[in-house]
């Protein structure tokens, strides 16, 4: 840029270089955590639609057994490549514990049967690897770069034996986190007959149907697509996106401090070039010209590191939705032009409304009043009143909102409003308070220490709004999370009553129950029941569970809300009662005492009993007493046992000789610790991106209210010159920079822990419920709010303080010198 205006005005930046920094800061960490999430949405429903793939070729279709951890017989296999299906495919799939890696995903593959369905050259080659070389492992190099393999590597299990030789290969062979291998050698480390799926390609209508007609009871066949997958993973990714934009509002407060800040101190000089001849149009000119640049290198900085973060939280995403969801993520992701166009269009919007009115107030103040010191410091009052009148609206916007019917758009909408009512509101209660207690008290220094934080709020007030805003949404979502994972922790101890449950195939059952009751130590045996059946909609299955008579059994289900004696009515011989899980009863709108009609196969005329809470199920579900589930079923389904042992000890010991006994395997036979340790730990995977995200925003706006508080401090210079001459001690100068800074952030955590909190209750009363349909009771976690407003407030204490004692190392005429 030759322009002098423009050069005049860049010069600004040399001086005080911190205000880049913040710059780029709010504006390029805004973009990036908001492009890193959109990629990953955008990545995963890319693995949704491609289904399941193996070195690139896809397997529209699946055959699997109904009920988890039984397998596809070796036999209809043969069948089926007898018939001509030569698109069908064994898989092997296993999660293995390893030494080095921890948990990983195992897949077997029967190469030669892969080698004529590959497409290129490249992929029958690394098909051809597994041929020659049967202990080979395949991992793609994102994957051994996130775990640390190396070529030639062997993995070793918690067992003690050793997983083949690793070889990495490009990303595009081996989809996500999983490592492919020969089935023989899977076989080796799992023996077993049948298989965990039969993969198919392309299938028309006929060959699907004349599939289905080969397939024996208990099997089904299924569409390796993002039909099944969308709904059931739609609010983890809404509450993705949500947390990005909120990033994004956060970082776009922080460029509109800095961009004020910036204004606001160059007055004086577009005051004395307004004065000097310089025209408003090339005054506008220069200005938009300098918004352009920062706006450019926002979108591209934001662009680039959004990518890379992206490529960070996949992992954790793939991870998740693996063990939730039996999803398969790829590890890597591209620059998309799609979310490219959006955080541009998202960007220059933010960016137009955070610099819009600054500017025009800029050009539009008359030159004799800009030269004046401050101007436009001294009229921010009426800003924080329009910003209050501002609020007003938006929580009037809330109430309607709150008013209408409840869903999960309108609790974001919700939110949205009174985190921006509540933002909006912060600075204007920040000067009435600051300007009430320094006409309160008597003493000069503390009447001056007052009025000069709330004059401070027209460099301040913005980036403690972001501050606010980080604070109360981390606050929120920790106590959500927190809530949450109590209520789960709670109810997995009430539902797993019984020490070890066992999942028998149907015929298995009687003889392993038999065999149990016979068992010295064994007090009780449950039997449960359970198959599904269409429910209200296409989209939608219903679960119905049988349900035993006995007092244990009553305990173990958490109810929510009941009718009287719902217990004796339910086991009442040829009454058709049942109890619904509250998701269910949530989304059609039950209560206890209503009357229904269920799907198909269950009829006219139930009675609602009652309503259970439910944590690991958010779609339909029921229970019937048992006699009415026989005479509905009649044993047509899957079967689970829970066996209760007078000594809980000696589970480890019963649960080696059942599976020795009647040649179980690992997955059919578990006992209540480990379903509870496996629980939890998903759990814990689950919300692990979203408290990242939370805590890269909560840093954003630490950091940026720090960067602001540098500058403005080192732009004072002047004044605590004075200050100084005047008899101050560093000291207190120091003192000074960080109390105010220390009043803000009190003032700012005093209305953000309230505010969390009531964020938390409406993500649970709101999002929660109508995404998922559970509820919970929100719990406090007062060491937690202790230790994220400690930390905070000590990094705002450093922020007002450092340049202060910076500034008074050196002797008090020379800082006055250089400040004029």
């Amino acid at each position: 840029m030759h322009n002098p205006v423009f050069k005049a005005l860049w010069g600004h930046y040399r001086r005080h270089p911190l205000q880049a920094v913040l710059l780029l800061l709010g504006l390029v960490m805004g973009i990036a955590l908001l492009v890193g999430v959109l990629a990953v949405n955008q990545q995963a429903r890319a693995s949704y639609q491609a289904g399941e793939m193996l070195f690139s070729t896809p397997f529209q279709f699946a055959i699997r057994h109904q009920q988890p951890g039984m397998t596809v017989p070796q036999g209809l296999y043969i069948q089926l490549r007898r018939s001509g299906y030569a698109q069908c495919v064994p898989y092997e799939q296993h999660r293995i514990e390893t030494q080095e890696a921890g948990n990983l995903t195992l897949v077997g593959i029967d190469p030669y049967v892969m080698l004529p369905l590959m497409q290129t050259g490249s992929q029958r080659t690394q098909t051809a690897l597994l041929t020659r070389q049967s202990n080979r492992v395949l991992v793609n190099r994102q994957m051994a770069q996130l775990k640390n393999f190396s070529e030639g590597q062997r993995l070793t299990l918690v067992t003690g034996e050793t997983v083949g030789v690793l070889h990495i290969v490009e990303d595009s062979r081996v989809q996500g986190a999983r490592l492919v291998a020969d089935m023989g050698l899977v076989r080796q480390l799992f023996p077993r007959s049948g298989f965990t799926a039969v993969l198919c390609g392309q299938l028309n209508q006929a060959a699907q149907q004349n599939i289905s007609h080969l397939l024996p009871g208990g099997l089904q066949l299924t569409e390796n697509d993002h039909t099944h997958l969308e709904p059931l993973t739609r609010a983890f990714h809404l509450n993705l996106f949500a947390m990005g934009m909120l990033a994004f509002v956060v970082g776009l407060f922080i460029f509109y401090q800095a961009m004020s800040l910036s204004l606001t101190q160059r007055q004086f000089l577009v005051g004395l070039l307004r004065q000097s001849g310089v025209t408003v149009p090339q005054l506008a000119r220069a200005l938009s010209a300098e918004l352009i640049l920062w706006f450019s290198l926002g979108v591209i900085g934001g662009n680039l590191l959004g990518l890379f973060l992206a490529q960070q939280l996949l992992p954790s995403v793939a991870s998740t939705l693996s063990d939730l969801y039996q999803a398969n993520l790829s590890l890597t992701t591209e620059w998309r032009w799609q979310w490219g166009l959006f955080s541009l269009a998202i960007a220059f919007l933010g960016t137009l409304l955070a610099c819009g009115w600054p500017l025009v107030r800029l050009i539009r103040t008359p030159p004799a009043r800009l030269t004046a010191q401050m101007t436009m410091v001294r009229g921010n009052w009426r800003e924080y009143r329009w910003q209050a009148g501002m609020a007003v609206i938006f929580i009037l916007l809330a109430m309607v909102i709150y008013a209408l019917e409840h869903n999960q758009l309108s609790g974001f909408l919700l939110i949205g409003c009174l985190l921006a009512a509540s933002g909006l509101l912060m600075p204007f209660l920040l000067w009435v308070v600051f300007k009430g207690l320094s006409k309160w008290r008597r003493s000069p220094r503390i009447r001056w220490f007052f009025s000069d934080a709330a004059a401070s709020l027209s460099h301040r007030g913005v980036a403690a709004m972001a501050f606010m805003l980080a604070l109360a949404v981390t606050i929120g979502m920790d106590t959500m999370v927190g809530s949450f994972r109590q209520a789960t922790q709670q109810w997995l101890q009430q539902r797993l009553a019984a020490d070890l449950y066992v999942m028998p195939s149907a015929p298995q059952a009687s003889a392993i129950a038999d065999w149990l009751s016979n068992r010295q130590g064994v007090k009780t045996v449950w039997w449960r029941w359970r198959t599904e059946i269409p429910g209200q909609t296409e989209e939608q299955q219903l679960q119905v569970l049988s349900l035993g008579a006995s007092l244990g059994e009553q305990q173990a289900l958490p109810m929510k809300s009941v009718l009287e004696n719902y217990w004796q009515q339910l086991h009442q011989p040829g009454q058709q009662v049942f109890l619904a899980s509250e998701s269910l009863a949530l989304r059609l709108g039950w209560e206890p005492g209503q009357r229904v009609d269920l799907p198909q196969r269950l009829g006219n005329g139930w009675l609602l009993g009652g309503i259970y809470y439910d944590y690991g199920n958010p779609y339909g579900q029921v229970f019937i007493s048992e006699p009415m589930w026989q005479q509905r079923f009649h044993r047509q389904g899957k079967v689970s046992l829970g066996v209760h042992l007078n000594q809980p000890a000696e589970v480890s010991a019963l649960k080696a000789r059942l599976k020795n006994h009647f040649d179980l395997r690992d997955t059919q036979v578990s006992d209540n610790t480990q379903i509870m340790a496996q629980a939890m730990a998903v759990f814990d995977r689950t919300f692990i991106v979203t408290s990242t995200l939370g805590k890269l925003t909560l840093l954003v706006a630490v950091v940026g209210l720090f960067i602001a508080t540098v500058a403005s401090e080192i732009s004072r210079q002047r004044q605590f010159a004075l200050l100084r001459c005047m008899g101050m001690t560093g000291k207190e100068l120091a003192l000074l920079g960080g109390g105010q800074l220390l009043a803000i952030g009190l003032m700012t955590a005093l209305i953000a822990l309230p505010m969390g909190l009531f964020l938390a209750q409406l993500l649970i009363d709101v999002v929660l419920k109508y995404s998922f349909g559970w509820t919970m009771p929100v719990q406090i976690f007062p060491l937690q709010y202790l230790l994220t407003l400690g930390t905070a407030l000590a990094a705002l204490l450093l922020a007002g303080a450092w340049p202060v004692w910076q500034l008074v190392k050196r002797s008090a005429m020379l800082s006055l010198r250089e400040a004029f």
